[in-house]
């Protein structure tokens, strides 16, 4: 949803941006070519081959400044550049990325064989295939349940416990998805069966949710008023959340029943939302599949 990011940030040339989750730089390089001499981006992301490309293809950028790091420390970093409170616009572009799918080895698909890693960065934390090797039935259940919405949550955990105990541990993408294929009783037309497991291990592996809302929390500070805050998510458990903290941040307190508060005593809105949820166009859809769970949520500072 390029076209509709751009559009929802309301770029101005000399503005200060932040792509919190760069990629491979697609939001980055056409917030650019918006931008004067004056204008600057600030972009992070946690997995080190999406630096390293910053770095390549940016190389003469000095407008571009690339933090190896996760946006939760946009906050951080904004103070160290004393830039809080001065941005225009803040992109998240939620979720894994294509080349993080399309790499085999990063472990992210069902798909492709490989180790079954998938972390963002796979320099920290443990993988995907050492949690599975240690979790418990009811740990892997929960999991499953609470960040995939698997309904076969207990028969696959039970599947996978069986798995490591009486042949080997699950090591591979295609051996997870096999053990999850043969536990399903029944299979959804046109969704791999392993979907959601694989959705759910990854968010927990990668803590997704915790770290969306712990960024969240901090973008009023970050923005200038009338900066914008800029959401794309691919599932319900993300926009659940960003629809969530627009629409608080949007309502300001309520005055607690019963209680003789004034106005001025309550906390006035902080952000106003700039339309509804936009999705995808299906000429998007058509030309990337992986587009047609795509959600934007647009929001602006108040004060």
């Amino acid at each position: 949803m390029l076209h509709e990011s751009l559009t929802a940030l309301q770029i101005t040339p000399d503005g200060i941006y932040v792509d919190a989750t760069f990629g491979r730089g697609g939001h980055t390089a056409a917030i650019l070519a918006q931008l004067n001499r004056d204008g600057r981006v600030i972009a992070f992301d946690q997995d080190p081959e999406a630096v390293a490309v910053a770095q390549q293809r940016f190389a003469n950028e000095p407008r571009l400044t690339i933090y190896h790091a996760p946006f939760t420390e946009l906050n951080q970093t904004l103070n160290e550049l004393t830039l809080t409170g001065k941005i225009n616009g803040i992109l998240l572009d939620l979720g894994v990325s294509s080349p993080q799918l399309d790499d085999a080895n990063r472990g992210f698909s069902f798909r492709h064989e490989g180790p079954l890693d998938m972390r963002m960065n796979p320099h920290s934390g443990i993988s995907a295939a050492e949690w599975l090797a240690h979790a418990n039935a009811e740990e892997i259940a929960l999991v499953l349940k609470t960040y995939g919405e698997e309904r076969f949550a207990k028969r696959i955990a039970t599947a996978i416990v069986s798995q490591r105990q009486s042949v080997a541990k699950i090591t591979t993408t295609t051996a997870l998805a096999a053990v999850v294929a043969e536990a399903m009783p029944h299979h959804e037309r046109d969704k791999h069966p392993a979907t959601r497991t694989f959705q759910a291990i990854r968010i927990y592996i990668n803590r997704e949710l915790e770290a969306l809302d712990q960024v969240l929390t901090q973008v009023n500070s970050a923005l200038v008023q009338g900066g914008r805050l800029v959401v794309i998510s691919f599932h319900s458990l993300e926009d659940r959340r960003v629809k969530r903290f627009m629409r608080d941040a949007a309502h300001g307190d309520h005055a607690p029943i019963k209680l003789p508060l004034r106005s001025d005593q309550l906390a006035p809105p902080q952000l106003r939302l700039i339309g509804k949820a936009q999705q995808a166009s299906a000429s998007e859809v058509a030309a990337n599949p992986r587009a047609r769970s795509a959600v934007l949520r647009v929001a602006e500072r108040m004060a």
